[in-house]
């Protein structure tokens, strides 16, 4: 399989899920790239940004925002985390703004919410929809592995900081995030506060 942002983005836009190897070549192509990334991604005006909040796998309203909000790169976008979970669309959600992260990087911000959990999509529908369309859970541990990488906060400007949950009591300056491990989300502490 080759990799290939623009069909995976046609593909994933008409509601179809990509084969488990072209969603395992994406995630570790977007793995390498929020690898790059500061665990606070800084975000620059003037442009044109949509600022979303939880889309947990409510794929035809993703459309609906990308189609009003403008498309990337046109526009450029924060997603503030819980892509996942509560719907059945999660396997087209997912890949859809990981597809646009790996095309457009400096466009597409996407950051981690509580549900970009091992633990959580084991609960809340992730985990059996890849079990459904998969028959396996290749593609859950992929996106998961990808997922664990996410950005934690963006600070638009250097001013406005936009993160998923709240501040952290145990987080006194944005150095303390800077330097924070991205890993699977503990139950507890500064990691485990912003999501």
């Amino acid at each position: 399989m080759a990799y290939d942002p623009d069909k995976w983005i046609a593909q994933l836009m008409d509601c179809q899920h990509l084969p488990e190897q072209d969603t395992k070549i994406l995630c570790d192509n977007v793995q390498a790239i929020l690898l790059e990334e500061s665990n606070i991604h800084p975000v620059s005006t003037p442009i044109t940004t949509g600022i979303c909040g939880d889309i947990h796998s409510q794929f035809w309203d993703l459309l609906e925002l990308l189609r009003k909000g403008g498309s990337v790169p046109e526009t450029s976008y924060i997603f503030m985390g819980d892509f996942v979970d509560w719907g059945h669309y999660s396997l087209e959600t997912v890949p859809l703004l990981l597809t646009l992260k790996a095309r457009y990087p400096n466009k597409v911000t996407l950051l981690r919410g509580n549900h970009e959990s091992r633990q959580v999509v084991r609960v809340y529908g992730f985990y059996d929809e890849c079990q459904q369309k998969y028959g396996n859970a290749a593609v859950r541990k992929a996106c998961c592995s990808v997922l664990d990488y996410l950005n934690l906060p963006a600070i638009i400007e250097g001013e406005t900081l936009c993160v998923h949950g709240g501040l952290s009591p145990d987080i006194r300056t944005l150095h303390q995030i800077h330097v924070l491990s991205r890993a699977e989300i503990p139950h507890k502490g500064a990691y485990c506060d912003p999501m």
